[in-house]
């Protein structure tokens, strides 16, 4: 909404230091892309563990708790919630699995924001999916047990319009591709979070969606690292972040440069290094670079060369992929059908993953 009134985003100033950001974070989403095709084995580990560590951030950064084993059994649907915490966490599980395994094809509109409030509230005794019928405020307790209001959002009676109002800005501005969406989203989730426009459960319903327009931006990297896992971790600088940035908001004289270098630089770019340094791990362990090369090698034309291996393997020696090969053809799997220097290889019509990763 204000962040994207006519004028604003254009003039606003951006800093080289953002650029850089935004440029590694590109750079980052290239080595995701690699990883992807060369390990997805091992990615599927990843992925496994972000929806349980996201599932437990998010809800315990609004001060809901379950124990450990609880959560697991309930993101792994192997138990039902028995009180009003688990019911919570059941509720934000759905929204995320149903993120992770559908977000090409749910529109980011007004109508999937109600939706998604409505899913994770679900398993509560709440009506969800609407929006507040009367005003809210942020406040901040102190030591002493005292409130002291941080920021008052929108009025509830122009809640609908506002919100109808920043899904049609942030689409034209999505459309015409001007801007580039690592600084529209978070603009968007700002002015979401400004707009407060629920009752219960804003700070959640951002995470949510903060997911989902990481993945039409084809930013995946939530699908591995628990992006709510980090904000846990550095929950000051998130709502220092958005503090800063609120402030003159309501007369659109706010600055985004505080939230935008939290969102980037803090949160999306470290989740990228902890995505690296994670695989980094993975591709260490005994066996798991023959792994990727028999995996790569699924994937090429019957015939190939080592070159082709390399290429898709940056970082795994000469070597290795030699004695790959030579495993290969021991097991009758590949066939040298020229040699020397630009030495060709065919594949044979098995499967050859289970037969020599271990062996």
């Amino acid at each position: 909404m204000k962040s994207f009134e006519p004028g604003f985003l254009e003039k606003h100033p951006l800093h080289h230091g953002l650029l850089s950001t935004i440029r590694l974070i590109g750079e980052c989403k290239g080595k995701e892309a690699l990883f992807k095709q060369q390990t997805p084995q091992m990615l599927e580990t990843l992925g496994q563990v972000a929806i349980i560590q996201s599932t437990e951030s998010s809800n315990r950064i609004e001060g809901i708790e379950a124990p450990p084993d609880r959560i697991k059994k309930l993101v792994e649907q192997k138990a039902k919630p028995k009180n009003r915490s688990e019911q919570e966490i059941a509720g934000y599980r759905d929204v995320l699995t149903s993120i992770h395994a559908n977000h090409t094809n749910i529109p980011f509109t007004v109508g999937i924001v109600l939706q998604f409030h409505r899913d994770l509230s679900q398993f509560v005794p709440r009506q969800g999916g609407r929006w507040k019928p009367t005003d809210n405020e942020i406040t901040e307790t102190r030591a002493d047990g005292t409130k002291l209001v941080r920021f008052r959002p929108v009025p509830a009676h122009q809640t609908p319009e506002a919100m109808e109002r920043l899904h049609s800005r942030f689409r034209d501005y999505w459309e015409r591709g001007e801007v580039d969406p690592l600084l529209l989203i978070p603009a968007y989730l700002l002015d979401f979070l400004c707009i407060h426009p629920f009752l219960d459960s804003n700070g959640r319903m951002a995470r949510l969606l903060t997911l989902l327009l990481l993945y039409h931006a084809g930013y995946e990297v939530g699908r591995y690292i628990s992006l709510e896992h980090l904000i846990e971790n550095q929950r000051e600088g998130y709502y220092d972040a958005l503090f800063k940035s609120s402030q003159g908001w309501h007369e659109g004289q706010h600055s985004l440069l505080p939230w935008w270098e939290y969102f980037l630089g803090v949160m999306l770019f470290w989740a990228y290094r902890e995505f690296e340094r994670r695989t980094g791990e993975l591709t260490e362990r005994r066996g798991a670079k023959r792994e990727m090369i028999v995996t790569v090698i699924e994937r090429l034309p019957p015939h190939f060369q080592v070159s082709d291996i390399e290429r898709a393997c940056p970082g795994v020696s000469r070597p290795t992929i030699n004695r790959a090969l030579r495993d290969l053809r021991e097991a009758g799997r590949i066939l040298c059908v020229k040699g020397g220097r630009d030495a060709m290889w065919e594949k044979r019509d098995h499967d050859p993953v289970n037969d020599i990763i271990y062996g």
